[in-house]
């Protein structure tokens, strides 16, 4: 494991943004994932913004952070999650 793979797994454990579910980013449904996300931005009283820019922010962290080791179909749903999270937020989704 090189120093940057060791660097983006401490942000994750223990970044002041969230608290996450374990395994979450590994989930196969897109909402479950923006589901869990959000449950994890509401309850964190460590988060420095508010609940959907917390969420946002850890998951498309993780997103950039794994690049090019994400499989398609993974980053397919983890992205279709960031869609999710705007409509759980009641925020617009971006145009497509």
């Amino acid at each position: 494991m090189d120093k940057s793979e060791r660097w983006s797994q401490k942000v994750t454990e223990s970044s002041d943004a969230l608290d996450l579910e374990r395994g979450v980013f590994a989930l196969d449904d897109p909402r479950e994932i923006a589901c869990s996300l959000k449950k994890s931005a509401e309850k964190s009283s460590r988060r420095k913004s508010d609940p959907y820019r917390s969420a946002m922010s850890m998951l498309t962290f993780y997103i950039n952070r794994a690049g090019k080791q994400l499989a398609p179909e993974q980053r397919d749903r983890l992205e279709a999650a960031k869609d999710e999270l705007r409509v759980l937020f009641g925020r617009p989704r971006r145009n497509q």
